[in-house]
C-alpha cells in the first residue's frame, strides 16, 4: 500500500537541497578563504610599498595632533615608509572621519579617532558613516581621565563637598565644557544625573575659553581632560577635585576619583588608530603589531605621561568594545539629559 503522503521526486529534491544549502555556503566561504588568504598574507609581507597617509579631524597644535606626530615617525621608521600626518579639520573631525571610512581599504589610508568620536555617535542621528561597522580598529595608543578642576583659592574644598553644597543650594555653581555635546559636557550631565544635583552649563567652543573663565574666577568648575588639565596641576594654578578615572585608579596622587562617590560615573578619554573596514586582516595585524612596539619605546610613553595619559595598547576587540560601550553610556545620558547636538 503507497504512503498516501510520500514526497514526490522533485519535491524530495528540492528539500534536501534547502537543507544542505546552509553546509554548501560554509564550505563555499571555506574555499573562497583558503584561495584569499595566501594572497592577502602576500599583501600584508610586502605591505607598505609606498608613504602611509593618516587622517587627522583637528588643526596642528592641538593634542591629538601632537600624539599623532609622535606616533607617525616611529611607526613609519619600523614600517620602512613614511607615516604621514594629513590634517583635516572642520565638522568635529567628521571631515576626516568620513574620509577614512570611505577610503580605499588597502591600509594605505588611516586615522587617529580621539573619544570625541563617541561623543558625536551618541548624539548624531544622520551621519555619513556608520560610527563603528565602517571601521577597523586598530588599537588604541593612550588614555586619560577627565578632571573636575576649580582655582586653587576656591571656597569648593572637594568633589564630595561639591556634590553636598550642590544638592544644598541647586543651580549655585556652574561648570564649564569645550562644547555641547562634548565628552566633558555629558559626563558633566551624567554627574548630576547620578548625584541628583544641578548646576549650571557653561559651555565653550573649545580653545582656551573654559581656563580664561576659571582663572578669572566667572567659572566655579571646569571639566576637560588630563592632556590639559596635567600642565595647569604642575604649576599650581588650579587644583583637582576628582578624576573620571575608574574606582581607587585616579592618576593623581592623594586625588580620589568620581566613581569613588558615584561608582557608574567611569570615563577615560581616548586616542586610537582605526582604518577603513574591508582592509585585510594581516594589514591590521601587522599594523597592531607595530603601533604596540612604539607604544613599548621609552621616550613615547614618557611624552604620553607628560600629556597626561598613559600608553595603552590594545586588540582590535578590545578597541573596538572601548567604543561601542561609550557609544551606549554617553548616548543613555543623552537622552535622559534632552541634550541634542548643535
Amino acid at each position: 500500500m503507497k504512503h498516501r503522503f510520500a514526497l514526490s521526486a522533485p519535491t524530495l529534491n528540492r528539500s534536501v537541497l534547502v537543507m544542505a544549502l546552509p553546509m554548501l555556503l560554509t564550505i563555499l566561504i571555506a574555499l573562497t578563504a583558503l584561495v584569499w588568504s595566501p594572497k592577502a598574507q602576500a599583501q600584508a609581507d610586502d605591505y607598505p610599498k609606498r608613504p602611509i597617509r593618516m587622517l587627522l579631524g583637528y588643526p596642528p597644535g592641538g593634542g591629538s595632533d601632537l600624539v599623532a606626530r609622535l606616533i607617525a615617525q616611529p611607526l613609519g621608521e619600523r614600517l620602512g615608509q613614511p607615516v604621514v600626518v594629513d590634517n583635516k579639520p572642520g565638522a568635529g573631525g567628521t571631515i576626516a572621519t568620513d574620509m577614512a571610512a570611505k577610503a580605499t581599504p588597502d591600509g594605505y589610508t588611516i586615522i587617529l579617532l580621539p573619544s570625541g568620536h563617541s561623543s558625536v555617535a551618541a548624539l548624531k542621528r544622520n551621519l555619513p558613516f556608520q560610527p563603528v561597522k565602517d571601521f577597523a580598529w586598530i588599537s588604541t595608543l593612550t588614555t586619560y581621565p577627565l578632571a573636575l578642576s576649580v582655582m586653587p583659592t576656591s571656597s569648593i574644598k572637594s568633589f564630595a563637598d561639591f556634590v553636598q553644597r550642590s544638592k544644598a543650594e541647586p543651580g549655585k555653581f556652574t561648570y564649564s565644557s569645550s562644547g555641547i555635546g562634548t565628552a566633558p559636557h555629558l559626563i558633566g550631565e551624567w554627574i548630576l544625573w547620578e548625584a541628583g544635583i544641578s548646576a549650571v552649563h557653561v559651555p565653550f567652543k573649545g580653545g582656551t575659553g573654559p581656563v580664561t573663565e576659571l582663572l578669572a574666577g566667572r567659572v566655579d568648575v571646569m571639566i576637560d581632560t588630563m592632556t590639559l588639565t596635567a600642565a595647569m596641576l604642575k604649576d599650581q594654578r588650579i587644583r583637582v577635585l576628582a578624576t573620571t578615572a575608574p574606582k581607587g585608579m585616579s592618576p593623581l596622587a592623594n586625588v580620589p576619583t568620581v566613581a569613588d562617590t558615584l561608582p557608574q560615573v567611569v570615563f577615560e578619554s581616548w586616542l586610537g588608530i582605526a582604518a577603513p573596514a574591508a582592509t585585510p586582516k594581516p594589514i591590521l595585524d601587522k599594523l597592531n603589531r607595530e603601533i604596540r612596539a612604539v607604544l613599548e619605546l621609552p621616550d613615547v610613553r614618557q611624552k604620553l605621561s607628560d600629556f597626561g595619559g598613559a600608553a595603552r595598547p590594545s586588540t582590535p576587540a578590545e578597541f573596538q568594545a572601548r567604543v561601542e560601550r561609550d557609544i551606549e553610556s554617553l548616548r543613555k545620558v543623552a537622552t535622559e539629559r534632552k541634550i541634542e547636538a548643535e
